[in-house]
């Protein structure tokens, strides 16, 4: 997935996921709300119109009930994802909306046995990179790789992965940053 805002995920997200991951475990749609979910995800981070209506106050609970009840309809999700986004809209949660797809998928990854890479780049990265770099982190972790593409300009090049707690910076930025301090100290 792609976009240009990283998806917080508060404690009411937290549990908002799991919530949803109980469901679907339940109604055995795993499989089927974890697509709506990357999509919706997907939708999340690269509208910064769908997160300004959704997270802004001055949208009644209502109007932001529709709208997610519309988006759910147009992408034809699961009856499962769709009814979750009421739930969320009309419990006042549509801002965490973003975070409780993160934490679902999450999930929803570890429970197939896979690990989530979170990888910042600069610029998007072609399917043949994502491809290379799927099997790179699998063969690195042991273990099937679900990533997580996000885009920050800023990093002027190469990229950044977050697995868990492990942070890899190869970033320009961060070399930049690196000579700068050790210019200072020179």
């Amino acid at each position: 997935m792609s976009g240009s805002n990283r998806t917080a995920i508060s404690e009411a997200a937290q549990r908002y996921g799991a919530a949803l991951f109980d469901l679907a475990t339940e109604a055995k749609k795993v499989a089927a709300v974890e697509q709506d979910a990357k999509a919706l995800l997907a939708a999340w981070q690269t509208s910064a119109d769908l997160r300004a209506a959704l997270t802004s106050p001055l949208f009644p609970v209502e109007e932001k009930a529709a709208a997610l009840a519309a988006i759910g309809k147009k992408m034809k999700v699961n009856a499962v994802t769709q009814k979750f986004l009421g739930l969320a809209a009309h419990n006042r949660r549509a801002a965490d909306l973003g975070g409780m797809l993160a934490a679902f998928l999450a999930l929803a990854a570890q429970a197939r046995g896979a690990v989530l890479a979170e990888v910042s780049t600069a610029e998007p990265l072609s399917d043949e990179q994502l491809k290379s770099l799927t099997e790179a982190l699998g063969r690195a972790f042991k273990a099937p790789v679900d990533v997580e593409t996000t885009l920050k300009p800023e990093l002027l090049g190469g990229l950044v992965v977050k697995v868990g707690s492990r942070l890899f910076d190869d970033s320009v930025k961060s070399k930049l940053d690196a000579l700068k301090i050790a210019m200072k100290g020179a």
